[in-house]
């Protein structure tokens, strides 16, 4: 059985004091979590403070991305090494609004998703289809491109190094969800996508998580789907309660 993965992306938001007092204040409230991961990722300015208030818990700190390069005259850009110096274990890459607002290709994603994995960091790779895509019939023909395009040139042997993560454009902060079944289609496309491109065992280790407004009162009706392997919570991931409670899912 796959683990569950529930991963908070705090975008834009929160100071360091800010993001520190909410580690702190979560990692107390889960001492020990023997059945399901647990990753915050605040913004660039608090990972490393964020990573030394995590230090000993059950909880992991995550960036929002990196550069494929490890220096250079990249102004205003983060590498893999300096991440992993920092303290932190995962690293979101692909995100909807990083392909969208600053022009993520899925070539792009494909040399962070590398960069990634050389420093060991795990990646929680974004894939999605926007809502006129969705209308036109192509969410199987874009979720396919994006997985095949990301990850070329990625061996088999570190597939289960990744985690996955739906995120249909269309439900981002607007309050709207997949159902339980259209997520759990595109989940189980998903996971059928990884066995043609990889190894059958390896996929079948790969989490894959569903993003879009995840909230306390849907995650229980997500988890219990046979693909979807955990969440990752956007605005429900700034509120100490309502990431506390989506974090205690109970998909019995």
């Amino acid at each position: 059985m796959i683990r569950p993965l529930i991963a908070a992306n705090w975008k834009m938001h929160k100071t360091i004091t800010e993001s520190v007092d909410f580690a702190r204040d979560l990692a107390g409230r889960f001492p020990e979590l023997k059945d399901r991961d647990v990753v915050i990722a605040p913004p660039f300015t608090a990972l490393s403070a964020v990573a030394q208030a995590l230090r000993g818990s059950s909880i992991f700190p995550a960036a929002q991305n990196l550069h494929w390069e490890d220096q250079g005259a990249y102004t205003g850009e983060i590498s893999a090494p300096m991440l992993a110096d920092s303290g932190c274990r995962y690293v979101i890459i692909g995100h909807s609004e990083r392909r969208t607002l600053f022009g993520d290709t899925n070539e792009r994603v494909n040399r962070k998703l590398r960069a990634a994995l050389r420093y060991d960091l795990k990646p929680i790779f974004c894939i999605g289809e926007t809502l006129a895509e969705r209308e036109a019939a192509q969410t199987f023909d874009i979720i396919e491109k994006q997985l095949k395009e990301g990850l070329n040139n990625i061996p088999t042997s570190d597939i289960r190094r990744l985690a996955l993560a739906y995120e249909p454009v269309w439900a981002i902060g607007t309050g709207k969800t997949a159902t339980t079944e259209q997520a759990q289609e595109v989940h189980e496309f998903i996971r059928n996508v990884l066995t043609t491109l990889h190894d059958r065992d390896q996929a079948a280790q790969v989490p894959i998580l569903y993003g879009g407004s995840v909230k306390p009162d849907n995650i229980g009706t997500l988890m219990i789907q046979p693909d979807i392997n955990g969440a990752l919570v956007g605005g429900a991931g700034l509120d100490i309660e309502s990431f506390a409670a989506i974090v205690r899912f109970d998909n019995t």
